[in-house]
């Protein structure tokens, strides 16, 4: 899944419009290939973002659960933790590698 589409689902408060916009522009920049589409592109991306903005608000006013809802604080509590974790291997990947080469 792309690191900055976040899940949206049974948060308090609800997530909004402008979430799930977000989460569609970055959805159609993955699938694209690109952050920032051409002039001749514009519209044909444009059109794809509010469609998928759309059916995401749809999904997530249909979707029910019967977890507590959770917190947005506590969600990126959990994002940066699992961000430092694989950073943190990749850094201690880059040291071995740099200890087999003077080795």
């Amino acid at each position: 899944m792309c690191r900055n589409i976040v899940p949206l689902n049974n948060l308090a408060p609800a997530a909004t419009d402008a979430e799930c916009r977000d989460a569609a522009l970055q959805f159609v920049r993955k699938v694209a290939g690109t952050a920032t589409p051409s002039r001749a592109n514009q519209a044909v991306f444009d059109a794809a973002v509010d469609e998928i903005a759309r059916s995401t608000r749809a999904l997530l006013d249909g979707l029910v659960t019967s977890a507590p809802p959770k917190t947005r604080e506590a969600e990126a509590a959990k994002r940066q933790a699992r961000s430092a974790e694989r950073y943190e291997a990749i850094r201690v990947f880059q040291e071995q590698k740099r200890a087999e080469r003077t080795a």
